[in-house]
């Protein structure tokens, strides 16, 4: 796979991670009879069913229905998009829509804001974090479906909407100008120590690449002689930003990734066209198990160029593209065209989709069928079930009070309280809570409601559920009653337990409130077991030097 290859233009736009085609286009007549008859037995008993059915059939929602049940029965990236989803769909592909700039969600049964986009009218209107929204230009918000809400709040670029909102039990109101919101590819970057860089990348729209070549010009600059490249839990997106932004980091001219279709328009070979910025910078990616498809490009190839080191946990496992097809009347669909294989040769797709059990799940690839393949300097990587970090760290699993106290949102609350009772912002870096503030918030959850069960009450409780298919179980009823006891999880102790894990996700929450989305990552990062893996790798060069070597783990 390492020897030479042309360039191929090709205008589509190809989506890592999408949808697919609705009918394949096939050369033998008897399949074009097929298809032909199949279409007419469809028309025909939709329109019995519509004539006789006993009630009124809805035309629109059950065709939809027969749609995406054939869609689905061909892999999950492959969808229906009706014109009323189109500018949806052009947001997600795009990262560009219009409208009032924030995030909006549910908490405790209200729509609220939880993150204004920093610089655009929602933000510059004066529109916080946890502010109620009550009514959108007359419109009473009756519902807690965000979808419908957003609907209301977006609009034409340089159009006006009235927003109504309940902060902190005080109704205020705001007359906020729309205007194009372009969603950041690159939401933070910084120095994470004296000489280390680090970028969080959680998209791949349009100008991904020249974001991340823009953040690692800029953390050179602040004297970064090694960089962390954050890709964790960042679903995909553009396959041509994917190849834009392995080529900040590999020279021009190098394959980065080749699709593989039926189609001969789909087999396609992508290579770096652009200078790149740095190509012997010490990089570490992170990654994780949301890590999928473009990620996983930009993963894969770095790791078979020998490029950088991977560290965190195995990504998703998606080697599929997908195109977008229109459709008549606005309508699209997105529809799985092609597998894609990376530099060294292999496809990091875990589930077979055209193999499915009797049952119709989906099988992972198994160990025993994986094949290995050879990066450039002669490591032995595998395909089948997404790229594989060379570090692996255990993933930071919640304690059950903590999950209890962000489910039940009195971390998002406090937040609130605590923005409004200290007006001056702290230090975007350094941030953290006193010993007296912490035991704040633990007086303040005194009246509130945050229950929950230990995974050791959880077995105790599923022992008595089985007393009567076990004689055992009754036997020991006596010891169960005193190890229930023993158990039993006090709150107060438990918020002193679990003291660190709760406290960081507490200062992230609160620096979300000062600074918005860059405020909540720099936070986080400096209680990040991936991150503190990578600063100890990159303070170590040999090490780095040693795994990037042939034969090496």
């Amino acid at each position: 796979m390492w020897q030479k290859i042309k360039n191929n233009t090709v205008r589509t736009f190809l989506f890592i991670g999408g949808l697919s085609l609705l009918l394949a286009v096939a050369t033998p007549t008897n399949k074009y009879f097929e298809i032909a008859k199949n279409l007419d037995i469809f028309a025909t008993l939709f329109k019995e069913v519509n004539a006789f059915y006993v009630d009124e059939v809805d035309p629109k929602k059950t065709i939809e229905t027969g749609i995406n049940a054939m869609l689905a029965s061909l892999d999950p990236y492959t969808n229906y998009i009706p014109e009323e989803d189109a500018a949806d769909y052009r947001t997600m592909t795009t990262g560009e829509y219009a409208g009032i700039g924030s995030l909006i969600g549910v908490i405790e049964d209200k729509v609220v804001i939880t993150m204004p986009n920093e610089g655009f009218p929602a933000e510059k209107a004066g529109i916080k974090i946890g502010d109620q929204l009550v009514k959108i230009d007359d419109v009473p918000i009756t519902t807690t479906t965000t979808s419908d809400v957003s609907k209301l709040l977006k609009g034409k670029p340089g159009t006006i909407v009235k927003i109504e909102i309940v902060r902190n039990g005080e109704t205020k109101h705001f007359t906020v100008t729309r205007s194009t919101i372009i969603v950041e590819n690159v939401p933070y970057y910084g120095m994470v120590t004296n000489n280390i860089g680090y970028l969080k990348l959680t998209e791949f729209t349009t100008n991904a690449g020249k974001e991340v070549k823009k953040a690692v010009k800029k953390l050179k600059s602040d004297g970064a002689t090694s960089i962390i490249l954050d890709i964790r839990e960042n679903p995909g997106g553009l396959l041509f930003e994917a190849v834009n932004i392995s080529n900040v980091f590999i020279p021009k001219g190098n394959l980065v990734v080749e699709t593989r279709g039926k189609q001969e328009d789909w087999t396609q070979e992508y290579k770096t066209l652009g200078t790149p910025t740095d190509t012997k910078i010490p990089l570490v990616v992170l990654t994780s198990s949301g890590s999928a498809s473009a990620s996983e490009i930009v993963s894969g190839t770095l790791q078979d160029y020998d490029r950088a080191v991977l560290i965190g946990r195995k990504t998703f496992g998606k080697g599929l593209v997908q195109t977008t097809r229109q459709l008549p009347y606005n309508a699209q669909v997105k529809v799985t065209t092609a597998k894609y294989y990376i530099p060294s040769g292999r496809c990091i797709q875990a589930l077979d989709y055209s193999h499915r059990n009797t049952d119709g799940s989906v099988g992972k690839v198994p160990d025993s069928l994986m094949v290995a393949f050879k990066t450039k300097q002669g490591r032995t990587v595998y395909d089948g079930g997404g790229v594989t970090p060379d570090i692996k760290v255990e993933g930071q699993y919640l304690a059950p009070i903590t999950i209890s106290l962000l489910s039940k949102a009195h971390i998002f609350n406090y937040a609130n309280q605590y923005y409004y009772t200290h007006p001056t912002a702290p230090k975007l870096k350094g941030f953290s809570l006193s010993d007296a503030e912490y035991a704040d918030f633990v007086a303040w959850l005194k009246d509130k409601n945050y229950d929950y069960t230990t995974k050791l009450e959880n077995a105790i409780a599923k022992l008595e559920e089985n007393k009567s298919n076990d004689p055992m179980v009754e036997k020991i009823k006596d010891k169960l009653e005193i190890l229930k006891k023993e158990v039993a999880h006090n709150k107060e102790k438990d918020l002193q337990t679990h003291k660190e894990e709760i406290q960081s996700l507490l200062e992230e929450e609160i620096m979300g409130r000062y600074y918005f989305t860059k405020g909540e990552i720099a936070c986080s990062i400096t209680h990040d077991n991936d991150v503190a893996e990578a600063i100890a790798l990159l303070n170590n060069p040999a090490k780095y030097n040693r795994i990037l070597e042939k034969n090496q783990p």
